[in-house]
């Protein structure tokens, strides 16, 4: 009875200790500009264990003391920090390599273009506002393939939209149009003479409303599977 009742104080002398040894690690990650980066990566070095930061840099994860911390996100270089006494610990993250082979998804989510399962074409805000146009859509005409542009003649007229061909069976072809994470209807407002041909008015869309210079960038996707991010 003696042994069984040391054996079992050692054992709960074991888990005390190890339980002593790992922590909890509070965190946000940065970039060198202090913006947050959100949905940045920590990983334990040396494990499969690892936590994915929020919306706003910030990140939890359980650690012994003494093991190091892997910290990567697209565009980013890999940022090693070593885990030290403190509980908290400020990261920051220097931009690396070339942002024309980074897509943005749903939620602005940056993704590396080996990382979606879609084609991805990026233009930059520069590019829609060197010419100026009633509707800066126009200004994508021969910047991304795959892309047909039907513009009016009208003065604030419309322009038809239509990625990789005609597929919809209900008629309407418009691609979708997402701003800041918020989807826009671009649906043309033209009176019905107007869309056949026959005289009438053409009232524009939502997206002419868009300011060019307020623009960084602009990310086409294509094909059936990017169309899950927000739908058709």
């Amino acid at each position: 009875m003696r042994k069984i009742a040391s054996l079992l104080a050692i054992l709960m002398c074991c888990s005390i200790l190890v339980f002593a040894q790992t922590r909890t690690i509070t965190g946000q990650v940065k970039d060198a500009k202090g913006d947050p980066v959100p949905f940045a990566n920590v990983t334990i070095k040396g494990t499969n264990t690892g936590v994915a930061a929020d919306v706003n840099g910030n990140f939890k994860i359980d650690v012994k003391e003494g093991a190091s911390l892997l910290i990567t996100s697209a565009s980013f270089a890999e940022t090693e920090i070593k885990v030290g006494t403190s509980s908290t610990i400020a990261v920051t993250l220097q931009s690396q390599g070339n942002l024309s082979e980074v897509v943005v998804t749903a939620l602005g989510i940056r993704r590396t273009r080996n990382q979606v399962p879609y084609a991805a074409q990026q233009v930059t805000g520069d590019e829609v506002s060197k010419s100026r146009s009633s509707n800066f859509i126009q200004n994508l005409s021969g910047k991304v393939s795959g892309l047909e542009l039907r513009q009016s003649n009208t003065l604030g007229g419309s322009t038809n939209v239509v990625i990789r061909g005609t597929k919809s069976i209900l008629g309407n072809n418009q691609a979708l149009f997402v701003v800041d994470g918020i989807p826009i209807d671009n649906t043309n407002a033209k009176s019905g003479n107007q869309a056949t041909g026959r005289g009438g008015y053409d009232y524009g869309s939502a997206a002419s409303d868009i300011n060019p210079d307020d623009i960084e960038s602009i990310t086409v996707l294509k094909g059936s599977a990017s169309t899950e991010l927000y739908g058709s």
